[in-house]
């Protein structure tokens, strides 16, 4: 009989023995054992991806697939050309460059970017060597990831933080050279997604820019606002950011974050809400010129406190609030021309020829004729 120390010993060398043994049949080639209960293969992760490029008003316009919002979204992306040779038309030109991404305001059209159908961002950047990423569609998203979707607003999911930071450019450094320094600007709620990006991502961008808006999305009077212009289209600031007591709103408020943006170049802008150059009081339906007034005048304060936040932090910036403007894109036109060579200077990028002149905004203006 084994005494109880023998034993052990037995079923020791027993397990060691069958240990072996399946080492050596499954180094033989021998299969694992079934395993019937665990997880079934499924279909392989989305990747986010280009799915066509077509010719669009003298720009690129590209479909792409984004893994986060898990559909396609439209980008137009305007590149240097080449000048046209044996008859054939212009082509965009090979080569690396610096990148710009110019974001739309609250009221983006499905159609193009407002830089391009309201400004002279075409002519502009045909002259520079750069190139220029205008996201199409998708108003009243804020340019961010939303908690949720939104019933109201079609059930979209909204991912435009993940989609602007780590899907797009990769895809754009790979097919259209898109690998230099790179700048973001917009106006109205773009300048406020912008200033967002550039503050959460401080290594990314190396010029922000920000034409009336509002950087302290966080305090009370701007989250009611906030929350009025996501409402014009029929969504709830709820499903972006959560209540207003979510920290999300801080993480994502530029003037509370303002001290991420030192060794950034920095372009802020604003009218004062009064009439200016393109207003014509005399013909300017009432509500938008109230309207107008009314949003250009908060921008106005909230550009006044993130200049007076920048300064107390002793971060430089350029740009003002201005005399006469209110909320509209004839403004946004003139500071575009103001700011960009700023902003090209910033991130390295070449102006090549004479860019168009930027009228000053004159408060006589204001009362002259519709149309003078």
């Amino acid at each position: 009989m084994l005494n109880p120390f023998m034993r052990i010993g037995v079923a020791v060398a027993t397990t060691l023995t069958a240990g072996l043994t399946i080492g050596i049949a499954v180094a033989d080639g021998a299969p694992p054992p079934p395993r019937p209960h665990g997880p079934k293969a499924g279909p392989p992760p989305a990747i986010s991806r280009i799915v066509s490029v077509t010719p669009f008003k003298g720009r690129e316009r590209l479909r792409v697939f984004s893994a986060a919002m898990e559909r396609e979204v439209v980008v137009d992306l305007q590149r240097p050309t080449e000048a046209p040779r044996d008859g054939k038309p212009a082509r965009p030109r090979p080569g690396k460059r610096p990148t710009i991404y110019l974001l739309d305001g609250a009221e983006a059209h499905d159609t193009e970017s407002g830089w391009y159908s309201e400004t002279q961002l075409g002519e502009i950047a045909s002259k520079t060597d750069v190139n220029v990423v205008t996201p199409v569609g998708d108003p009243h998203s804020y340019y961010t990831d939303w908690k949720s979707v939104d019933p109201g607003m079609g059930n979209k999911k909204f991912m435009w933080e993940t989609f602007l930071t780590r899907e797009l450019p990769p895809l754009l450094a790979k097919q259209f050279g898109s690998t230099g320094p790179a700048a973001i600007a917009g106006a109205s709620m773009g300048g406020l997604a912008a200033l967002t990006l550039a503050t959460r991502f401080p290594r990314q961008y190396r010029a922000v820019g920000g034409f009336s808006d509002c950087a302290n999305v966080s305090s009370p009077e701007n989250q009611f606002l906030t929350q009025w212009d996501i409402s014009r289209g029929g969504g709830n600031s709820m499903n972006m950011w959560g209540k207003f007591d979510d920290p999300q709103w801080r993480a994502h408020d530029p003037f509370v974050n303002a001290a991420r943006l030192r060794g950034t170049t920095v372009y802020l802008s604003a009218g004062s809400g009064m009439p200016g150059r393109y207003n014509k009081v005399a013909a300017d339906p009432l509500d938008t010129s109230i309207k107008g007034a009314f949003l250009e005048f908060g921008s106005a304060v909230c550009t006044g406190r993130m200049t007076a936040a920048l300064k107390k932090l002793g971060i430089p910036f350029h740009g003002s609030v201005k005399a006469s403007g209110t909320h509209r894109w004839e403004y946004w036109r003139d500071e575009l021309i103001i700011a960009w060579p700023i902003l090209m200077k910033a991130i390295g990028a070449r102006i090549t020829g004479p860019l168009p002149p930027a009228p000053e905004s004159r408060l006589a203006d204001a009362f002259g004729s519709a149309g003078s």
